[in-house]
């Protein structure tokens, strides 16, 4: 027997990972401290996106990649810079007879100065400065989606920790109410026992029983410790505040078909639009490395002022000013055979990538129907647990009448027990695996 209970609890309390809200259960209902503050998970997802660190580096990337977009666009802008000099110049040396001869000093003047502006546009540059505004829009609309697939990712697992907050909950109400159960019941045995109708051995089973019913509340009450700290972490709460969920809508897209759910996995699901936007981007990189091997064309202008006037002879000491505009062209004749291999390059990487993304496609499927199958499997198991607590009930009141009639053993008594718990730890798990099962669901959709 003792064996039974052991296996029992080690089954229930790790095997077991959700468990439904206290006021779903009528045995007992959860005694909740005056300064408890009660959290629904759109609150939690509230609380998680504002100071999840992982949400505020992504955020980050995101702002990057569109100061980065923004650059690429005001790079279509012209080069505009003014320049100025102002310079002294030493009489000019002229070695008449030989550089080993004194030479004569040639007298100049002294004193230069030059100050003026030039620009250049660039006309054409085999569309390089459009592909390279494309490529830095399409990583910032990356980024974008993986900013949303983590803020998706972190209301998951925020889900599933309140799920697992009211589990703990749930588990600490079950096993009070249990324990008190058979606290009167051992009172009842031990009045047998007095009377001498059951055996002293009776007395020490139930007993142990209950002792080890109290080691699992410690075990429950840690275990709330602990997903009360998890939560206050990504909160950016202090780890010792307390945190009670809400009981959250059963009932959830329980009508919607499979199909459904993957039209809009296609047309919301994260990994499927990252990968079209790293197919797009080995697109634009095949375009920007084919366009090594054209003309780059462009307009340039220059305007200054200079003194003395040197320009053109004779020279003298008064200002001038002189414009000059023109068109430049060159022509890379050497990329003709150094871009063959790295077209071919891009090309494969294109390549690989479109076949990458037809996978992804296939794993998004998978996934979906994986999730969906589950969550219908939790929505059955929901029914059969129903009738397992029913049954369950039934069979501990038969056992208690006929131990107590002296017609069944106190090993019967306890299996009904724990039977009994086991079924409501069930009943309590499977509501909320449904629920976990459905957020999951809706993460993978990309629409949590």
């Amino acid at each position: 027997m003792q064996k039974t209970l052991t296996l029992l609890f080690f089954f229930v309390f790790k095997q077991f990972a959700f468990a439904t809200p206290p006021s779903q259960n009528p045995l007992a209902p959860h005694v909740v401290p005056i300064d408890t503050v009660y959290l629904t998970l759109p609150e939690a997802w509230e609380k998680a996106e504002l100071h999840s660190k992982l949400i505020i580096i992504q955020r980050k990337n995101t702002a990057i990649a569109l100061a980065e977009y923004k650059d690429a666009k005001i790079e279509l802008f012209p080069e505009i810079s003014v320049k100025g000099t102002a310079e002294k110049a030493s009489n000019i040396p002229i070695y008449e007879n030989g550089l080993f001869s004194k030479p004569t000093q040639h007298e100049v003047i002294h004193t230069l100065y030059h100050m003026g502006a030039e620009f250049y546009q660039v006309l054409y540059h085999g569309n390089k400065f459009r592909l390279k505004i494309k490529e830095d829009k399409t990583l910032h609309q990356l980024s974008m989606v993986q900013e949303n697939k983590m803020i998706s990712d972190i209301r998951y697992r925020t889900a599933s920790l309140y799920l697992d907050l009211q589990r703990c909950l749930l588990f600490k109400d079950l096993i009070i109410q249990d324990i008190a159960d058979q606290e009167k019941q051992l009172i009842e045995i031990k009045h047998f026992h007095e009377n001498g109708t059951v055996l002293k051995s009776d007395v020490l089973r139930v007993e142990l029983d209950l002792s080890k019913r109290r080691m699992t509340l410690i075990t429950i009450e840690n275990d709330i410790l602990i997903a009360t700290q998890k939560l206050n972490i990504i909160f950016g709460e202090p780890d010792d505040k307390v945190i009670t969920p809400k009981p959250l809508d059963q009932k959830k897209g329980e009508n919607t078909s499979y199909e459904q759910y993957l039209e809009q996995a296609l047309k919301h699901s994260f990994s499927y639009h990252i990968s079209e936007k790293q197919t797009e981007l080995s697109a634009i990189n095949l375009k920007q490395v084919k366009a090594n091997v054209r003309p780059n064309i462009g307009i340039y202008g220059d305007f200054y002022y200079a003194n003395p006037q040197i320009f053109l002879a004779p020279y003298n000491p008064d200002w001038y000013s002189l414009g000059v505009i023109g068109v430049k062209a060159t022509f890379p004749i050497s990329s003709i055979y150094h871009n063959i291999h790295k077209v071919k390059a891009a090309k494969l990487e294109l390549e690989k990538e479109e076949e990458a993304h037809h996978n992804i496609g296939d794993i998004v499927r998978q996934n979906v129907k994986e999730a969906y199958l589950r969550y219908q499997e939790a929505l059955k198991q929901i029914a059969v647990a129903e009738v397992d607590v029913l049954q369950a009930k039934e069979n501990a009141r038969i056992i208690k009448n006929t131990y107590f009639n002296q017609t069944s053993l106190i090993t019967d008594l306890l299996d009904a027990d724990i039977q009994l718990l086991q079924t409501h730890f069930e009943l309590a798990s499977a509501r909320i695996l449904a629920q976990d099962k459905y957020y999951l669901l809706q993460n993978i959709i990309g629409v949590l």
